[in-house]
């Protein structure tokens, strides 16, 4: 006997209706990191191959997002249009001074991490396969680089909304005021 999928619950019923094909492929874009076939974004987004083929080469053609391979072609969001998006929006709800200042705290944080672990970079922390170190210590050095990779993606795009910001300004600085 074929197991039959669970019926579609409130909210997802209310998303199928509320949205438009492009809009439910686009929302399935935006949690995608890896490659995906058309087929898929279309069960994903419950909507036709075809549907989603259209979809996805039109945000193929707004840079949102990137077609890989030929046969069959895949798709994947374009990291540098979320970063774009997420530099405008910084710099279009913040002042440059706040921008900043929240920058000079991850700056110093990034230093703190540097000193803890005696290199310049989370890349360059050696993980130990020393069975003597326990878990819980493992866990957290992982915690740590995890949290100290955020902090430089955060570094660079926050410089760069604090130079949006500015340049949005007319080259006048805002104050924090």
């Amino acid at each position: 006997m074929t197991k039959r999928p669970d019926p579609p619950n409130d909210a997802s019923r209310q998303w199928d209706s509320d949205r438009t094909t492009f809009q439910r492929v686009y929302d399935v874009l935006v949690g995608t990191t890896d490659p995906v076939s058309a087929q898929q974004f279309a069960e994903w987004a419950r909507c036709s191959e075809t549907g989603a083929r259209q979809a996805l080469e039109q945000l193929v053609e707004m840079g949102i997002a990137e077609r890989t391979g030929n046969r069959p072609a895949q798709y994947q969001r374009n990291p540098s249009y979320f970063q774009w998006k997420r530099v405008e929006t910084l710099a279009r709800e913040h002042s440059a001074g706040e921008l900043r200042s929240r920058l000079s705290e991850l700056i110093d944080a990034d230093q703190d991490l540097q000193e803890t672990y005696g290199v310049p970079d989370p890349d360059a922390v050696v993980i130990s396969d020393d069975p003597t170190e326990g878990h819980e210590a493992l866990h957290d050095r992982w915690d740590d680089l995890t949290k100290w990779r955020t902090i430089r993606q955060d570094i660079m795009i926050l410089k760069r909304a604090v130079q949006r910001a500015e340049s949005s300004n007319n080259g006048r600085a805002q104050s924090n005021t």
